[in-house]
């Protein structure tokens, strides 16, 4: 892999500890990960592990205690319109509709197009996550939970960031409009360059969504332990990829990591000396690592 489009480099997260006794708390150290252009990539790990912090150090919205972030040959510092962020409660404006929610980054964005120019784009991106028929016009009080999530999921991308970052877009979504709404995130995402970095506890959303999954070990102390390929060809059929002969290996392979090996890994003494994560393929019979059967019997980890 080459130097990447997005590199983190000895990431770490510290913090003072109380009443100025002890040691501090490291919630992660010696996170080492790089993204290529238009990877769609995953990370996974048990909550308390700095998933969240990670991204939000990515996004320029906090700062890590110790290493860098390079993103195409610059180090983020603070939060960019290059940077895309979608969160789990939606983060939209009240006062605002669907489509001005949209439209007000957009303008933000591009403050040298006309004000049919903005309405043409935004109303586009609605358009993608299936927003229009005088929807776009109601205000997010008005709106379902999926929509409100279409809608931030739409902003996000017509803004046109380089790097897409998610935390747990669809979380609080119910299975059949989290399953509809993943697929209008793909539709989107395929039709252009953008890259994304993406949190979730769903091990098959994960498998269905990403290039590569990255897997965290339990905190404190924690980092990035492996690099999951998936390698299941695009473009993916919900009721298709299972079929694939990748989809149960690496399914099982996550599972059993977050089951069991994400706290055998964990703590300092576990960590390897470069910090960089293992790459684990399964395409290459001799890097299979084949998981207990009953680790198939756990979807999702909280």
């Amino acid at each position: 892999m080459s130097n990447g489009f997005l590199s983190i480099e000895a990431l770490a997260k510290r913090f003072p500890a109380q009443n100025g006794e002890g040691e501090p708390l490291t919630v992660f150290e010696n996170v080492n990960f790089r993204i290529e252009r238009g990877e769609f990539v995953c990370i996974v790990g048990h909550s308390g592990c700095g998933k969240s912090t990670i991204m939000n150090v990515l996004a320029g919205l906090d700062e890590a205690t110790e290493g860098v972030v390079i993103m195409n040959g610059k180090e983020v510092k603070g939060p960019s319109l290059d940077r895309g962020v979608v969160f789990q409660n939606y983060s939209l404006l009240p006062w605002l509709s669907a489509l001005r929610n949209v439209t007000f980054a957009v303008e933000a964005r591009n403050r040298a197009w006309t004000k049919e120019q903005v309405r043409a784009h935004s109303y586009k991106y609605l358009e993608l996550v299936g927003l229009t028929g005088g929807a776009e016009h109601r205000k997010p009080a008005q709106l379902s939970g999926g929509m409100r999530q279409r809608v931030s999921i739409a902003r996000a991308f017509a803004i046109q960031p380089e790097l897409l970052l998610l935390d747990e877009p669809f979380g609080a979504l119910d299975a059949l409009t989290r399953g509809t709404i993943q697929d209008e995130l793909l539709k989107i995402w395929q039709g252009t360059d953008q890259t994304v970095f993406m949190i979730t506890h769903d091990v098959d959303e994960a498998i269905y969504l990403a290039d590569r999954v990255l897997l965290m070990t339990n905190g404190p102390y924690a980092r990035v332990a492996e690099s999951v390929e998936v390698g299941i060809p695009r473009p993916r059929a919900r009721d298709e990829i299972v079929e694939h002969p990748n989809y149960y290996k690496v399914r099982n392979h996550l599972v059993h990591f977050l089951a069991r090996r994400s706290k055998e890994m964990a703590g300092r003494e576990h960590a390897t000396p470069t910090g960089r994560p293992e790459t684990v393929s399964f395409d290459d019979p001799e890097k299979e690592r084949p998981a207990p059967p009953q680790a198939a019997l756990y979807a999702i980890t909280r």
